[in-house]
């Protein structure tokens, strides 16, 4: 059940990581606080496609 996903950041829209999750135990997008490169900050980042 484990789904490889993108991590796209909310505020300069790049996306940055890839990561996987399963999807039984959360079947709702992710949303985490990552380092943003582009942005030299952390920032929120949410599950793309």
């Amino acid at each position: 059940m484990r789904v490889k996903v993108t991590l796209r950041c909310n505020e300069c829209k790049q996306r940055n990581y890839n990561t996987m999750k399963n999807k039984k135990n959360t079947p709702d997008k992710i949303e985490l606080n990552k380092y943003c490169p582009f942005c030299k900050k952390h920032t929120l980042h949410s599950e793309t496609k």
